[in-house]
């Protein structure tokens, strides 16, 4: 492509070119004399950094320059608000100003403003509260947070510190109604929890073991009836955590049926010295668990039966551990025929006749494929 002629009034190719300076070399590379580390650099940097340009404080003198004043900042917070509705540290900055001012009717008028703009934002509602504690507006919190626990029933923390407040104003009556009260809605395991622990605060052990009862009724689980035998084992009452035990054990039917449950339970009567107890509870446990469930329970019968029994009793741990091992091994693989013949000689070594008759019936019942030859070789030994 030809040129573009510059008398008519275009550049050439040439003038369009840019040309880059050459990068710099450097011929000396010795390090210099004096080094300087990045810690004297920042303290230059820190030195030579002008002040921070702050407006002049302000110092009001009379009346009607207060109001001017508070008139200029009430009118900068309504105009943010009609930017920005929906932000709530506006609305907090805003109340916290009148609340500076000694303003509590506007205070409330602006806290009031932003609830009703968001009131499940549960901020508001403690920022707000804490406003009427600080200043010991008692009715005042209490209506706040009496709203705020009927509006957002499922927000635990609003009723702790509903809670917290009449018990430091020492009406413990009026902080055992607010506790009801949440308990008709069913919370999870902290709010019985924190119930629990405020009759104990009070040494009302009665009072505690009926909400446990509710508690384990709500909740019936595992979790809560051994909750309700250790705090009979800690009050003495040690007939009433073993009848905790056995409700646990009748009431929860086959989700009961765990292995927390039943080690907890043999930990306890292993605790009082009732050893037998606590076999018994090992050997149902293992019986009525499945198998692929039962590590742990297997692992502290073992330390049981090493530390309260004899070589009897050890010898029939391992063979259970042991029957535990040919079951897994049968159940990923039950045409595994050596496992079958190993499993039977475990029982011929003990002598269960039934035991022995039942295992040949389960590995005779597995028939292999026809055309699978190499599995027959083995099956034909089982007859």
């Amino acid at each position: 492509m030809k040129e573009a002629d510059p008398a008519l009034g275009f550049l050439t190719r040439k003038e369009t070119e840019v040309k880059l300076p050459r990068p710099t070399r450097v011929k000396n590379k010795t390090p210099a004399p004096v080094q300087i580390t990045a810690e004297q650099i920042l303290r230059e940097a820190r030195e030579r950094q002008e002040a921070e340009i702050r407006p002049p404080k302000q110092k009001i003198t009379d009346a009607e320059e207060l109001a001017e004043y508070r008139l200029r900042k009430r009118k900068e917070f309504e105009d943010l608000i009609r930017r920005v509705r929906w932000n709530t540290s506006v609305w907090v900055k805003y109340a916290q100003w009148e609340e500076s001012q000694r303003d509590f009717a506007r205070a409330r008028s602006i806290w009031e403003r932003a609830l009703e703009v968001d009131y499940r934002n549960t901020t508001l509602w403690l920022k707000y509260a804490e406003m009427e504690m600080k200043h010991r507006f008692v009715n005042g919190a209490r209506n706040v947070w009496d709203r705020a626990v009927s509006l957002l029933p499922r927000i635990d923390q609003l009723w702790y510190k509903y809670i917290h407040m009449e018990e430091m104003l020492g009406n413990v009556a009026g902080a055992r109604q607010i506790l009801e009260r949440w308990m008709a809605w069913e919370p999870d395991h902290h709010g019985w929890s924190a119930y629990i622990k405020f009759e104990l605060r009070y040494n009302e052990i009665e009072r505690a073991r009926g909400i446990y009862d509710r508690y384990v009724q709500c909740h019936p689980t595992v979790k809560a009836w051994v909750r309700y035998a250790k705090f009979e084992v800690k009050n003495g009452e040690v007939g009433k955590a073993r009848q905790c035990y056995e409700r646990a054990i009748e009431q929860l039917g086959e989700d009961g049926q765990t292995e927390e449950l039943f080690v907890a339970f043999a930990e306890f009567e292993e605790k009082f010295k009732e050893v037998e107890r606590a076999r018994c509870i090992y050997k149902y446990a293992l019986d009525h668990i499945p198998k692929g469930q039962a590590e742990e329970l297997y692992r502290k019968f073992v330390q049981f039966e090493k530390q309260y029994g004899d070589r009897e009793g050890i010898e029939d741990v391992i063979v259970g551990k042991r029957r535990f091992q040919y079951e897994e091994e049968i159940k990923k693989n039950p045409l595994n025929y050596d496992v079958w013949f190993d499993y039977a000689r475990l029982e011929e070594s003990v002598g269960d006749k039934l035991r022995i008759q039942e295992v040949y019936e389960r590995a005779i019942a597995n028939v292999p494929p026809a055309e699978e030859k190499r599995y027959w070789q083995r099956y034909i030994y089982l007859w």
